[in-house]
């Protein structure tokens, strides 16, 4: 008899049928043999049954519309493992590295999160953040087993599902683009520590199906309010500062900083600074974010 999965798998998709048909194929091939929710995200060209037909062993969420990151709140509702890999519909697990996940869980019961090392194909090469990662300068305990990191990356993170629930998730005000940097402060508020763990690995073949203006003011407007929602005053301003020194100047910017001004009144009624310990953290990061190349507002 099959030992009961203690990781299971997320994913959420729009319009990408093609997508999400290859990474289910490799995600299936898994030696882990994780239990798959795919959330669609209320797809038009038929994502949803090419996935009922093509996999029917998935479970398949249809939203009633595009609920952005929040479908993957819903797919971790409809699991019952005490962890969930997240894995966008252009993303998908090497083997063994969802069992890895789970052994560092079960080992480490004060770790709420752990972040793969990132391959990107055609051709294998490390995703352009991960010297950020590796050489993360966040100050941890000496009992993590890697870095330690203040946000991750959605798409290439396995997560504690208690921790997750206890922070309510991903944020519907948020929807997409950048929202794990909130999820992820919210994390380290409640005392849960996130690592980078070199020998867990996600492929990530990016899908040219995308707006990459929409998801650039997306990105901008979700920096702004994660840091008015959650940093100091000073870190705050710093992290603006920051930020609209890196935007490029055109129409597509000035909308985002529009949506993030607009967005004032809910951002300051539901503010939330993290602890001092967190803030200290952010602070020691603001010098590597601003030398990378990975961070780069384009499209």
């Amino acid at each position: 008899m099959n030992p009961q999965p203690r990781v299971g798998v997320v994913l959420i998709t729009h319009e990408r049928r093609r997508e999400i048909l290859r990474t289910l194929r490799m995600l299936r091939r898994l030696p882990e043999s994780p239990p798959i929710v795919v959330v669609d995200n209320a797809s038009t060209d038929g994502t949803a049954d090419a996935v009922r037909a093509v996999h029917p062993e998935v479970l398949l969420v249809r939203a009633p519309a595009n609920l952005g990151a929040v479908g993957r709140n819903i797919g971790v509702e409809a699991l019952d493992t005490p962890y969930v890999a997240f894995c966008d519909d252009d993303c998908w697990w090497a083997p063994g590295s969802l069992e890895r996940a789970a052994d560092l869980l079960d080992e480490f019961p004060r770790i709420g999160s752990l972040t793969a090392r990132v391959l990107v194909e055609p051709g294998g090469r490390e995703d352009p953040l991960t010297p950020e990662l590796r050489d993360s300068p966040v100050p941890g305990p000496p009992w993590l087993p890697g870095p330690a990191l203040l946000s991750v990356l959605a798409g290439a993170s396995v997560f504690r599902v208690s921790a997750f629930e206890q922070v309510g998730g991903f944020s519907t005000r948020l929807w997409l683009g950048g929202e794990e940097e909130l999820l992820s402060l919210d994390l380290a508020a409640a005392g849960w520590w996130m690592c980078w763990i070199e020998d867990m690995v996600s492929h990530h073949a990016a899908s040219p199906n995308r707006d990459s203006r929409a998801r650039r003011r997306l990105g901008i407007r979700n920096t702004l309010w994660t840091a008015w929602l959650r940093r100091s005053p000073t870190g705050a301003l710093l992290r603006t500062g920051a930020v609209l020194r890196a935007v490029p100047r055109d129409a597509s910017s000035a909308r985002a900083l529009a949506a993030a001004v607009a967005g004032l009144p809910w951002v300051l009624r539901e503010r939330r600074p993290v602890p001092a310990e967190v803030e200290r953290g952010l602070r020691l990061l603001a010098g590597p974010q601003r030398r990378s190349r990975a961070r780069r507002y384009v499209g």
